[in-house]
């Protein structure tokens, strides 16, 4: 299928579905790289909304922003632009855990979103509520929305997040909604069920947001950013923006109290929600249920915009009644006085099990259907940005009649995640962990760009000034690696620059930048700090690379889609059922699946074997 010169007005290439962070990806990526978009939002006024808090980054997820970035994306750029505190976490720890976090104007962040895709070619934004997927023969037509109008294209991507059959919860309250103020899409819900796709229910929530000129900030903690920040785009230089602190301050006994006698009245303890939450974000009731043993739990008061306008009160996610919600702030050190400007609230909301997503994103029972961000059970901004591009990309590939690009787990956090979604599934919102990554050492924030840059640059994401800025980097980090292997210290041993580097707590990785020769060579900091790293994690990434080789030649052997396992010999029964309802596209992701042995693996292998030899065999 070739992208067409499409003339009539409501006649795409692709439509995408949604206004957050996998459709904004998605939009700008499937734009950029040729396809006539339409970004189809309810209101414009809120593409790139931070709905909770308005932080990019973190362990795992200061990775994924990375990754979007050096692949072509928006999160990266819009932070840096827009961000009011910046951290770099875990920087005592080696490089392989160390990510970005910071903290942005909420309101900036999103109207600069909006900017950059009004920039972007080929990209055109509508309002419009979906409420319906046109299909023909088993394939995407059209995307019909509620007031009658319909948008044809041959590829859609949908990424609704919360807001299919989006129901809060405040307590006994509840209502209809994808987020505060918001309406749900019912309708799209329906929709997908009548054209053959499972839905099921997950859960999450967010806490209350003071009015910041009425807590006592100057009675808390205060946690100031990094007085050198971290950019999380590869094309920013430097920040030099003054920085807003955060502040901290603890839940105690009496309101571990007041919510335990309260529980009864809480959403996710009196049966009112049924749905699975969050395991790695819980909401206050859950942790004081979950750890009764503590007396206190750390909250982190974080300002939404750089005027300090909103508090956003970390850690206090909750649903219970806002009566309960008013007694805990009044009980909370330093909120004493606060007013709340809204309340926290739990949300339901439907998702469709990724089992049900080939590699690429694409639905298996629809062709040109690609689902992105929550919808695939997901949670968080990073992880939702990095399906986004990913369906983007794949989505237009479709279009040209081109391969899709698959990240393998040895090649991106991103990768990791789509796998982990494909073969694993979920039964509660999936967050990254770099735990979750067998090849984290490789997988580093510091090195995102030499590691998906290319892959942009191939499929037409990157941009000129992207990747003369990238070949730059990548022809010092050599010519600085040749100057470092090629010169021996004189005396005894004789032993290379380079060599130094590698031995552990060597005097040179903290004095490199004044050596005269190196000096002359005029490194940014960032190749400094890059051709460091490669020496320390030489001896480390060369045993990885041994692994990596052999994951490789797994992921080389393709599964075909309408393989039937049934009729394999010797495969256990379990087997049969899993991978049939997994339908791996390789031995590699195969060998994931849970509850998948060696055994099964091989079994599976002879039967191929067998298969491309009776077709030799028949020729």
């Amino acid at each position: 299928m070739k992208m067409s010169n499409r003339s009539k007005m409501n006649d795409f290439d692709c439509v995408v579905i949604g206004g957050g962070h996998a459709g904004i990806e998605a939009a700008h990526a499937a734009g950029r790289i040729g396809a006539r978009t339409c970004l189809l939002t309810i209101s414009k006024d809120t593409i790139a909304k931070m709905s909770c808090n308005p932080a990019i980054g973190g362990l795992a997820k200061g990775q994924i922003a990375r990754e979007v970035d050096a692949l072509g994306g928006l999160m990266g750029l819009a932070t840096d632009a827009t961000g009011i505190q910046f951290r770099l976490l875990n920087r005592s720890k080696g490089p392989a855990v160390q990510a970005p976090r910071a903290q942005a104007d909420k309101y900036k962040y999103k109207n600069h979103i909006r900017t950059l895709l009004e920039q972007t070619p080929n990209l055109t934004i509508i309002e419009a509520m979906a409420s319906q997927i046109v299909t023909e023969n088993g394939s995407v037509r059209a995307v019909k929305c509620s007031d009658g109008r319909i948008f044809r294209a041959a590829a859609v991507i949908l990424t609704a997040g919360t807001f299919l059959g989006g129901l809060m919860h405040i307590g006994a309250e509840q209502f209809a909604g994808g987020r505060l103020g918001e309406p749900a899409a019912n309708e799209l819900s329906d929709s997908l069920r009548q054209i053959g796709l499972e839905l099921q229910r997950l859960k999450t929530g967010t806490p209350a947001r003071l009015d910041a000129a009425t807590v006592a900030l100057d009675k808390l903690e205060i946690q100031h950013g990094d007085e050198k920040p971290v950019p999380f785009s590869f094309l920013t230089e430097r920040i030099d923006r003054p920085q807003i602190p955060c502040w901290i301050t603890y839940t105690n006994r009496e309101i571990h109290k007041l919510i335990k006698d309260n529980l009864h009245r809480a959403p996710l303890y009196s049966g009112q929600i049924a749905s699975t939450g969050p395991r790695y974000c819980p909401s206050i009731e859950t942790k004081i249920v979950r750890f009764a043993d503590k007396d206190r739990h750390q909250v982190f008061l974080e300002p939404e915009d750089e005027e300090k306008s909103t508090i956003y009160c970390n850690g206090i996610s909750t649903s219970v009644p806002k009566d309960v919600q008013d007694q805990i702030f009044k009980l909370l050190p330093g909120t004493e006085n606060a007013r709340i400007v809204h309340y926290g609230y739990a949300i339901e909301y439907d998702y469709c099990p990724p089992i049900q997503l080939r590699q690429n994103l694409e639905t298996k029972k629809i062709s040109g259907l690609f689902l992105a961000g929550q919808i695939n059970g997901t949670s968080g901004y990073e992880e939702a940005a990095g399906q986004g591009i990913v369906a983007g990309i794949n989505a237009t590939r479709k279009l040209q009649g081109k391969e899709p690009v698959i990240l393998g787990r040895d090649q991106a956090y991103i990768g990791v995640m789509i796998d982990d979604l494909l073969t694993r599934g979920i039964d509660e919102p999936y967050r990254m962990f770099t735990s979750r990554a067998e090849y984290r050492l490789s997988l580093r924030a510091d090195n995102a760009d030499r590691r998906l840059t290319q892959v942009g640059r191939s499929v037409g994401l990157v941009g000129e000034k992207r990747w003369a800025k990238f070949q730059n980097k990548i022809n010092q980090i050599d010519r600085l690696e040749t100057y470092l292997k090629d010169t021996v210290t004189p005396g005894p041993g004789r032993v290379s620059l380079w060599d130094q580097l590698r031995r552990p707590d060597n005097p040179l990785a903290k004095t490199l930048g004044d050596n005269p020769d190196v000096k002359a060579m005029s490194p940014a900091e960032d190749v400094l700090q890059a051709v460091i790293i490669d020496a320390k994690y030489q001896g480390y990434l060369t045993k990885q690379e041994r692994l990596v080789a052999n994951l490789r030649t797994l992921e080389s052997r393709k599964i075909p889609a309408d393989l039937d396992y049934g009729n394999i010999l010797h495969l256990r029964s379990e087997a049969k059922e899993k991978l049939s309802a997994f339908q791996p596209g390789t031995l590699a992701q195969a060998s994931r699946i849970s509850g998948i042995t060696p055994a099964d693996i091989t079994v599976i292998q002879i039967h191929l074997k067998k298969e491309i030899s009776n077709i030799k065999h028949q020729k």
